[in-house]
């Protein structure tokens, strides 16, 4: 499912691009896309917050952003693959919010919450770019299966 949201953020990145002057909104939605699933990488390892959580960003920073935080999520994942089925993902992760408030909250909940979040942003900025009249991306899950564009 990440090679799936991180292939779809890649995809969403190319078609903004394709038309040329995206505009400052989803720029903005894109950028929070990618600075939330650092944030939430960072919370799963205990590191301290390195983004805001809706930065200012062009399109060549969220394209690098990109970039940096597929290898991390992928580099993550495997680590919690080779550890004891089931254990991690039931791990607690103590954190605090944005507004300041301390939670805690699973790995599973972590990692399903980053995706699912992913996908609703990346469906705003699809709206909104039909709304402006161009094509945004075709990020549909099962194409990206059928043209075996992720595994």
């Amino acid at each position: 499912m990440f090679a799936y949201d991180s292939w779809a953020n890649r995809e969403c990145l190319a078609a903004m691009r394709a038309a040329g002057s995206s505009s400052a909104d989803c720029v903005r939605r894109i950028a929070h896309i990618l600075s939330a699933e650092k944030l939430w990488l960072e919370r799963i390892q205990k590191h301290s917050q390195t983004m805001p959580v809706w930065p200012s960003s062009t399109i060549d920073d969220c394209t690098r952003l990109a970039d940096e935080i597929s290898s991390e999520w992928r580099d993550f994942l495997k680590k919690l693959e080779a550890q004891a089925p089931g254990a991690s993902l039931d791990s607690k992760v103590e954190y605090r919010n944005s507004k300041g408030e301390p939670w805690s909250s699973r790995v599973e909940d972590i990692l399903t919450h980053v995706l699912f979040h992913s996908a609703y942003h990346r469906g705003q900025i699809a709206l909104q770019m039909r709304a402006s009249g161009v094509t945004p991306a075709y990020t549909d899950f099962i194409h990206a299966v059928r043209q075996g564009l992720v595994e």
